[in-house]
This record gives structure tokens, C-alpha cells and sequence, in this order.
């Protein structure tokens, strides 16, 4: 089967497509609050999967990490927003006390199934 890998470099890629489903490395943004930050994620999101073939309907599963849970209200009021609350995927959400920098507050990395 074929894996196809989109936007690498040699640490990473920003998306690995293979069988059917998409799988997205973990999305930060800069902005000066979790809404922001959010906001430009999801925002990421949408175009990788598009990118892929796929969409946010197509969710089946997301991780998010904040720096702190203080900040879950906030980033779940964007979240909600965003999703299709009738078939939302299954997702965590953890606590990190430190993410890549510190500027970053959010992180969210998701998978998908591509439309066949």
C-alpha cells in the first residue's frame, strides 16, 4: 500500500496519508490567547486535510494538549464551534506543562478518513 507524506522535511511531515485514513502531526499557532491559538490550529487543520482528501466530517480521533486545563473552557468554546457535534470523533485532552515553545499554549493533532 502506499503511504503518501505531505509538507516534510527531515524531521517530520505535517501529514501521513495511508489506507484510507490521515494522520496530522501536532498543530501549534501563534496568537496571544488559547482562543487565538486555537482558532489558527483548527484553521491548519482544515487545509492539511483538505490537502489530503479529507475534512473536519471526517474526524475519527484528536489529542489536544494544553499548558494548562485553567485554559479548557476557553479552547473547548472554539473547539465546539468548529465540530460537527453529532458525530464529533473520540478525543483527550491533557495537560502539558511545557509544549515545543513557550510561546505555544495549544496543540492539537487529529486523524482522519480520506474520502474514497
Amino acid at each position: 500500500m502506499t503511504i503518501v507524506r505531505a509538507q516534510s522535511n527531515q524531521r517530520m511531515s505535517q501529514s501521513v496519508s495511508h489506507a484510507g485514513v490521515v494522520y496530522t502531526a501536532g498543530q501549534v499557532a501563534e496568537g496571544d490567547t488559547v482562543t487565538e491559538q486555537t482558532k489558527a490550529i483548527l484553521n491548519q487543520i482544515d487545509a492539511l486535510l483538505a490537502e489530503t482528501g479529507s475534512s473536519r466530517d471526517k474526524l475519527l480521533n484528536a489529542t489536544i494538549w494544553l499548558c494548562s486545563m485553567d485554559d479548557f473552557a476557553e479552547m473547548n468554546r472554539v473547539w465546539d464551534a468548529w465540530i460537527d457535534g453529532k458525530e464529533p470523533p473520540a478525543r483527550a485532552c491533557v495537560e502539558s506543562p511545557r509544549l515545543a515553545q513557550a510561546k505555544f499554549r495549544v496543540e492539537i493533532q487529529v486523524i482522519a478518513a480520506q474520502n474514497v
